[in-house]
């Protein structure tokens, strides 16, 4: 795995890597440096490979790839992203190429199967052309934050507690959802992130004049206390392949408001186990906080199915069941 310090795509590189090394399978992740995965893979028991996984002119990592294979002798090597995919060789193993987005799929060409989050994802790859055969569903999981204890906020100017969070991106709408904020009678952003947007999104809460009523609070890893303190969780993302953070919110049994981009389009039924808003609309989606923060019952029902679809969906047991299974379906013929 070849991605950056952050985000949600590595950070289910952890989370699944440690949760087949406790199942009893023998993995070795091999990664990007990074002194924090590293310590966070080797305090699970794990021995992670780190790799310069750089640009053009990186001439080394493939051999060294290929020679840490070569002596660990895998079964399936999993190369996880667009990224990792490129440094990853063939061998006498079956090598699987892992989609968290809409990535080119010629990248992947010496693939033998992809594996894919989504089912938009999954029709999207057959259709770049991919054999249907060779490409398979595989959900990601998150934790599960039912027991978490809320975090301690800076004091909301208006109720209720408005939750976001994710990279200060443009993908990720945060401009319309402060022009959202804008427009709510009541109710504080908790805006949990790091990013290139940071300057103009601080400067566009001042131009909207609700500075009072928006925290930012900076990148954050305490997310089940975050979501504990807060009343709703608002994805506001123009292009979200997946959206873990409405997995992670449904855990917390909290009810979600979302804009209808790709990945929560495919997760959310509006009205039964959140709500979806079209995209780049500041107004619908103003319109549904306000629905939502005026009829707690509705609220109630949204969080309760919410998290209902999560433990049958998407926590860890029967993610990591499906996982096993399929891993299992593509181990060479011959092999125990």
């Amino acid at each position: 795995m070849a991605g950056a310090p952050i985000g949600g795509a590595e950070a289910f590189f952890e989370r699944a890597t440690i949760a087949l090394h406790h199942a009893g399978d023998v993995v070795l992740p091999i990664i990007r440096r990074d002194a924090g995965r590293a310590a966070r893979l080797r305090a699970a028991g794990l021995q992670p490979v780190e790799l310069a996984f750089g640009g053009a002119l990186d001439f080394l990592t493939k051999p060294r790839v290929r020679r840490a294979l070569q002596d660990f002798k895998p079964d399936i090597v999993m190369a996880w992203m667009q990224r990792a995919a490129r440094f990853t060789p063939q061998g006498p193993w079956v090598l699987v190429g892992r989609f968290g987005g809409y990535y080119d799929v010629k990248y992947f060409r010496h693939c033998d199967h992809l594996v894919a989050n989504t089912h938009d994802l999954v029709e999207a790859i057959t259709a770049a052309p991919w054999p249907p055969a060779r490409v398979h569903y595989l959900p990601n999981f998150v934790e599960d934050f039912a027991a978490s204890a809320p975090a301690e906020l800076p004091a909301a100017s208006s109720a209720p507690r408005l939750l976001a969070m994710g990279r200060l991106h443009p993908n990720k709408g945060f401009d319309v959802l402060l022009r959202a904020v804008a427009l709510l009678p009541r109710g504080h952003l908790y805006l949990a992130g790091a990013g290139p947007e940071e300057a103009a999104l601080r400067a566009l809460a001042t131009e909207l004049g609700i500075t009072e009523r928006v925290s930012f609070l900076g990148w954050r890893r305490d997310i089940g206390a975050l979501l504990a303190a807060s009343d709703i969780f608002i994805c506001s993302s123009r292009h979200e392949p997946l959206g873990n953070i409405v997995l992670e919110a449904w855990s917390a049994t909290k009810p979600v408001i979302a804009a209808a981009a790709q990945g929560p389009s495919e997760l959310i039924s509006s009205g039964k186990d959140g709500v979806l808003v079209p995209r780049e609309d500041a107004a619908a989606l103003a319109a549904a906080i306000v629905e939502v923060m005026k009829n707690p019952d509705h609220a109630s029902a949204l969080a309760a199915a919410g998290r209902a679809h999560f433990t049958a969906n998407f926590a860890e047991a029967p993610v990591m069941e499906r996982w096993r299974r399929l891993l299992a379906d593509l181990k060479p013929a011959g092999r125990a």
